[in-house]
């Protein structure tokens, strides 16, 4: 049985991911942003434990699970969540900027510190589902893209850092997929939604588990996934 940390579990491709894991009897702990969260998660992934971090807030995750029951070891690290505001570069405020580049960017990496010495202990692997918008930025997309592009960044180094320890590193680039991030982009964008004209988030988590499940001895290191057609 594997264990692993996953964020995002509450929404889309997180889900996904967490009910694929957990159907086929994996151990999982659920990353949430505060108390009553954490308490929705472990009724709706029953078996599951739960650890509560803000991501916004990636400073204060050392002490927040500090006084928390870590496990032991940790087979793979999950980092899903994320947010997104849209707006052009003469418009976005540092406060902008700095929400979407510390959940998206500051959080991973700091939470991925903090629980390095589980993963080395299991050899595990560190799944980034990036974006489309970590390998190109369009109009509007400013702020998401940089937070994103530096996700990339992060794990380029974190591989080459940990492949000595037997620490696999992956990252997911998907387009467009049918979750509540991409209907408020749809709001953002002041068009219609249409979930069916998108990437189904089980999709991309069957190339999350796709990557986790590749013998020993090899990885996969990015991996795009686009809508068809």
């Amino acid at each position: 049985m594997a264990t692993h940390v996953i964020t995002g579990a509450g929404s889309g491709i997180g889900t996904a991911v967490a009910e694929r894991l957990a159907e086929r009897g994996d151990e999982l702990w659920l990353l949430a942003r505060d108390a009553g969260r954490a308490k929705d998660l472990a009724e709706r992934f029953p078996g599951a434990k739960t650890l509560v971090g803000d991501l916004a807030e990636p400073e204060r995750l050392s002490w927040a699970l500090s006084h928390q029951t870590l496990p032991d070891r940790l087979d793979s690290l999950l980092h899903i969540a994320g947010v997104v505001e849209l707006g052009e570069v003469g418009e976005l405020t540092p406060k902008v900027w700095n929400q979407q580049l510390a959940t998206n960017l500051v959080a991973p990496a700091e939470l991925t510190r903090l629980l390095l010495p589980q993963l080395r202990a299991a050899q595990g692997h560190v799944v980034f589902v990036n974006s489309g918008a970590g390998l190109r930025a369009n109009a509007q997309w400013g702020a998401y893209a940089a937070s994103k592009h530096g996700l990339k960044a992060l794990a380029d180094a974190l591989r080459w850092e940990e492949s000595g320890n037997g620490v696999r590193v992956t990252s997911v680039y998907p387009g467009r997929t049918a979750t509540p991030m991409q209907q408020k982009v749809h709001q953002q964008e002041g068009k219609e939604y249409d979930p069916s004209r998108w990437i189904a988030p089980e999709s991309v988590a069957t190339t999350v588990l796709t990557a986790l499940d590749m013998p020993r001895g090899t990885e996969i290191t990015d991996l795009s996934v686009r809508p068809q057609g």
